[in-house]
């Protein structure tokens, strides 16, 4: 299977979450550890709560279970380029190879709201 089709579930997935914007970058190590990073527009009204909801299904859904991803934050040195709304992205990896990115979408796509691109469904702090 070519890495696009690999991810092709999980980008389609991702692209209709709130806030996220732009292209979305995948790759695979040789050893089989995959990547997606992005960008989340952190002018989006919807951001932190886009960014709770995959911490908690990516990094910490369950305290007995884990999933094998970690989502977290990435950034070049802010003092050489700029700050967190033009250079802050965002990456989910995973070091195990049974754990495809299409097992991600589906997990994620089972747990956050839904439909997901619907801004009605999530949750908003009052």
């Amino acid at each position: 299977m070519s890495a696009e089709a690999e991810f092709a579930d999980l980008t389609a997935f991702l692209a209709r979450v709130p806030g996220i914007a732009g292209a979305i970058g995948t790759g695979v190590s040789p050893d089989g550890e995959w990547w997606a990073k992005f960008t989340i527009d952190i002018a989006h009204p919807l951001a932190w709560n886009v960014v709770q909801e995959l911490g908690h299904v990516l990094n910490y859904m369950s305290l007995d279970d884990r999933l094998p991803t970690v989502f977290m934050p990435v950034s070049p040195p802010p003092y050489a380029n700029g700050g967190p709304a033009d250079f802050l992205s965002w990456v989910i990896e995973c070091r195990v190879r049974e754990f495809t990115p299409q097992l991600a979408a589906k997990w994620l796509e089972g747990r956050l709201p839904r439909p997901v691109d619907d801004l009605t469904q999530w949750e908003t702090e009052t």
